[in-house]
């Protein structure tokens, strides 16, 4: 993405696992605002098959204390989120924050604090906003064709009936669990929607055997005019629903969990391919609608492209022209103090 400026941002990754390597690498190296300059690396050396000029540090340490770096992403496991953040924070830095932010909204206003001293910001990685099925759910929303929206249920679904190794998920580590890793996928999305709830009702499982953390968890969240939004998450989970379905008073709208961009990342497939971020054919969302006469119509709501790269250039214009970054702090506490009660 062309910038109408000529600042760089020079950044640099705690770390390349996936999600270094295909939710920020790759942008960060689209985007002609910043220069991916440096990852830490703390056993494998595997970046500089991708980027030959990388700096690879062995340390989050070092890797701070370089003064090249302007822009820090967190992107370590989310018991460490805090800890890193506020190292970064200290050594001067801009920080892009994976989800969760923080395990508690306590430990997100100690960053803010934090941040307002040294006089730099935060940016929450949150990049679910850009997914093709949920761009075209904003888009059926806004065209009204639903009238009033009475009911909205968001579903992230996986089948996995084993533990699985990565110790920041499934030990009982400060911001482990299912809750901590998709919950704040769908709550972001529906606080972009429509706000902080006028009250919510959340309850957890545990259905995998020796599981030491939740795998299942529903909220029920209210809002004004008898909205009511259910967000729901399962590990065990063998034929996945509709990962969204709106009802209002004029129809309905179901849509399936399609956006492709993580699935083409890891195949490696670049930001400049033909067909980066479009869905794959039959899955179009169906809006369903029904006049004074009882008459239904029904329509296929074809999704726009997906792209994660305008995340990065709200960074982009928030650093350079102070522009809002649409993932604002009070998204982040409402989203948190949910998730922590």
């Amino acid at each position: 993405m062309e910038t109408n400026s000529n600042q760089i941002f020079t950044a640099g990754l705690l770390a390349y696992g996936m999600s270094g390597k295909v939710f920020h690498a790759p942008f960060l190296n689209a985007h002609s605002g910043f220069n991916l300059y440096a990852i830490t690396e703390r056993s494998t050396k595997k970046a500089i098959e991708d980027y030959p000029n990388i700096v690879s540090y062995n340390s989050v340490e070092e890797i701070l204390n370089d003064a090249n770096i302007d822009l820090i992403v967190v992107n370590t496991p989310n018991n460490l989120h805090y800890e890193h953040s506020k190292a970064a924070l200290k050594k001067g830095k801009h920080i892009l924050v994976e989800k969760p932010f923080t395990a508690t909204s306590q430990q997100a206003q100690e960053l803010f604090e934090l941040a307002d001293r040294v006089g730099k910001q935060i940016f929450f990685y949150q990049n679910r906003r850009w997914d093709s099925d949920f761009i075209a759910v904003k888009k059926v929303i806004a065209s009204g064709k639903l009238g009033k929206l009475i009911e909205m249920h968001l579903r992230y679904d996986r089948y996995r009936n084993v533990i699985g190794p990565k110790a920041f998920k499934e030990q009982a580590v400060e911001a482990s669990g299912l809750l901590y890793d998709l919950g704040p996928h769908l709550l972001d999305q529906v606080i972009s929607l429509f706000g902080k709830p006028l009250s919510f009702k959340k309850t957890l499982g545990k259905n995998r055997k020796d599981t030491a953390v939740d795998d299942y968890f529903t909220i029920q969240l209210n809002y004004p005019n008898d909205l009511n939004v259910f967000v729901t998450s399962s590990m065990l989970v063998v034929n996945p629903q509709a990962a969204f379905v709106l009802h209002g008073v004029n129809g309905s709208f179901i849509k399936q969990r399609a956006d492709i961009q993580e699935e083409q990342l890891l195949a490696g497939m670049k930001l400049t391919d033909d067909g980066y971020g479009i869905e794959v054919a039959g899955m179009e969302g169906l809006l369903t609608t029904i006049d004074l006469d009882g008459n239904k119509t029904k329509e296929v709501i074809a999704s726009e492209v997906g792209n994660y790269l305008p995340l990065f250039d709200a960074i982009y214009q928030a650093l350079v022209e102070g522009k809002p970054y649409p993932v604002t702090r009070e998204n982040v506490i409402t989203q948190l103090e949910i998730i922590e009660s």
